[in-house]
């Protein structure tokens, strides 16, 4: 049975020593097929598309030439580089090889040393050509994946708005009145939340679509951090209230009064984290919500924004993968709880792009603790 390896490399030679030296020579790094003969080699280069086929010149009934003919004749074998083994020294031997297709010679009696090395030096350029193919597939496949979510969005944004709209005219004309039970308004309540979080997932694939084409800017407006905080907090405080969660908030009373900059971006990552933190704690959990300015000088300030929570915490292989995008927390968590894995990368980059960055501390079981910092104009 054949050891598989990540690259194979074919042996043509009729000679069966020079096989099993070559073999010998090989087979710790490769997977090995031999032939003894031409028609053989063909069969075997067509069933197994080694890496690269070591191939001697002079055997009976169809010598190395033909064999590599038809070799370059074949779609399936044609980019198979071949290396020439032969003891042959007549002028025009070389030349003859190189234009039939031949990637390289080695002659006879060979060195160990210098047939590694040359089957080295094609096998490590056959899987650069590889990687570079994969990528360019990945990419382009990346790039139709955004274009398609980035027109979806756009597409669900018209009747989304539509449902808000009419749902808050519905609102306004039904809740007033004395009549309205707990029920009615209850519904009123979830079609409020399931808009608002439809309405932020849209905005998710549009902000990764926009990163891509080069679009994905920061405002520079003055605003207040405090109004800002609150309102998260405001936001999150209904859902942390249907599971009972205490939901906890300080922020440090020496923060400035204003800053410059992006006071959108700035409440989207913090309502991304506090969002998590709130979904992935059970019920009767707590949450905690804590902000200060941990540096200031020269008109600008270090402000740092820590979200704690003790809900089902985050392995240490899973920490590596959530700020990518479209990944998520463990997978039976997240088929529980919901969400497509765009806020923390989004949440990411935006603290990146503020001169900061997000960091999360956490073991499964035990809740976790993100920190995110970003610089301000003061």
């Amino acid at each position: 049975m054949i050891e598989s390896k990540v690259n194979s490399v074919l042996i043509v030679d009729d000679v069966n020593a020079n096989i099993i030296a070559l073999t010998d020579i090989l087979k710790s790094e490769y997977t090995i097929y031999a032939a003894k003969n031409g028609q053989k080699a063909i069969e075997l280069a067509e069933e197994f598309l080694p890496d690269v086929i070591l191939l001697d010149i002079i055997m009976p009934e169809m010598d190395g030439y033909a064999v590599i003919k038809t070799l370059k004749n074949s779609d399936k074998t044609l980019n198979i580089p071949v290396i020439f083994i032969t003891g042959l020294d007549k002028d025009g031997n070389e030349e003859k090889g190189l234009e039939l297709g031949a990637a390289d010679y080695i002659t006879k009696p060979f060195s160990p040393l210098v047939v590694k090395l040359r089957v080295r030096y094609q096998i490590e350029m056959i899987n650069q050509m590889r990687k570079n193919i994969e990528k360019e597939r990945a990419e382009k496949n990346s790039r139709a994946q955004i274009d398609f979510l980035m027109r979806m969005s756009h597409e669900m944004l018209t009747p989304l708005n539509a449902v808000m709209g009419f749902t808050e005219v519905l609102k306004m004309q039904i809740l007033g009145k004395p009549d309205i039970s707990a029920e009615v308004k209850m519904y009123f309540d979830e079609i409020d939340y399931a808009s608002r979080y439809l309405l932020k997932l849209i905005h998710d694939l549009l902000d990764v679509s926009g990163k891509k084409e080069g679009a994905f800017m920061l405002a520079d407006d003055v605003f207040s951090f405090r109004d800002v905080f609150q309102n998260v907090i405001k936001e999150n405080s209904h859902d942390a209230a249907k599971k009972q969660q205490a939901l906890t908030f300080e922020i440090d009373p020496s923060i400035p009064p204003w800053f410059y900059g992006d006071k959108e971006r700035l409440t989207q990552v913090i309502t991304n984290l506090l969002t998590n933190a709130v979904k992935f704690t059970p019920e009767h959990g707590a949450v905690q919500v804590s902000a200060k300015v941990i540096h200031e000088d020269d008109g600008a300030a270090i402000l740092r924004t820590e979200v704690i929570d003790n809900g089902v915490g985050i392995s240490k292989e899973r920490q590596n993968k959530i700020f990518s995008l479209f990944e998520q927390g463990e997978g039976s968590t997240v088929r529980e709880r919901g969400g497509i894995g765009l806020g923390l990368p989004i949440s990411k980059r935006i603290a990146e792009m503020m001169g900061g960055e997000i960091l999360v501390e956490s073991e499964p079981g035990k809740g976790a603790k993100f920190t995110f910092t970003c610089k301000m104009r003061v």
